[in-house]
């Protein structure tokens, strides 16, 4: 986390969802001292660094405090770790359920509608990662996207999982001319145990971009795979997945074929 409002935000987020999920949360600050908003040298402390990385671990506190206050009863955690916060998320992402960041933080450009670093992790994470963005009818469906390739059946296996720990309903869209037949949204549902979830089966015709982030209005959660049946092999993030996760209405999770399993880790 980088301090910003939106960062903080995305700290609650993590914490209510380490509360439904069971798990506990780990807030990260990559430090870099020119992304910090305080002078090389400090008065206080004589030099720069000793003065920098208080700052750094000021910034950790409260965004701790943040989720302890969200999450009374979630084993909070915080650390200050050297580097730019892309490479150090993407290492946490190897031994994580799940990374939460927020869209844009401090460096991020106006004119970018998500920022680099949850663009990188995206693209490059091995697990989940839940980009907090848009705003979410609380009580609104989980969605996914749904066409029978790897990514997209483990986004079934969170989306269910999300849907469970919020009493939400399940959307499982699939777009008739993705080149999967009828018979994809029941299989990738048979093999994961729906846990009480009402799943609405989805099937719609046009664009699947423009049908997830149709979709995306009034929901709570979009979840899709980081790339589909319909994905180029030199793209690591698919067109579709790219779409949603600068025009959706909601918080958007994006889910590659291979995930951690032990913590949740927020910056």
């Amino acid at each position: 986390m980088d301090g910003s409002a939106s960062a903080l935000g995305a700290v609650a987020v993590a914490a209510a969802e380490a509360r439904l999920l069971a798990y506990p949360l780990e807030v990260v600050h990559a430090f870099v001292w020119t992304e910090l908003r305080v002078p090389q040298g400090s008065a206080a402390t004589g030099s720069g660094a000793p003065g920098l990385r208080h700052e750094a671990e000021r910034v950790v506190a409260e965004a701790v405090e943040v989720a302890r206050r969200a999450a009374p009863d979630v084993a909070v955690t915080g650390r200050v770790v050297p580097g730019a916060p892309a490479p150090v998320l993407l290492r946490a992402s190897v031994d994580s359920a799940l990374v939460v960041v927020a869209d844009r933080g401090l460096g991020g450009f106006t004119g970018l509608l998500v920022g680099s670093v949850a663009v990188a992790l995206v693209t490059h994470g091995r697990c989940p990662v839940l980009v907090v963005r848009g705003r979410p009818e609380p009580h609104g469906p989980v969605v996914v996207g749904v066409d029978g390739s790897d990514a997209a059946t483990a986004a079934t296996e969170l989306a269910l999982a999300f849907a469970a720990a919020h009493g939400s309903t399940l959307r499982a869209v699939m777009i008739a001319s993705s080149g999967a037949d009828a018979g994809v949204l029941d299989r990738a549902l048979r093999h994961h145990d729906p846990r009480g979830v009402t799943v609405v089966r989805v099937v719609v015709e046009g664009d699947a971009r423009q049908a997830l982030i149709a979709e995306s209005r009034g929901a709570s959660l979009v979840v899709v795979g980081s790339r589909g049946r319909g994905g180029f092999a030199g793209l690591l993030l698919g067109s579709v997945s790219q779409a949603v996760l600068h025009h959706a209405d909601c918080p958007v999770a994006v889910v590659p074929r291979l995930a951690g399993q032990q913590r949740l880790v927020t910056s």
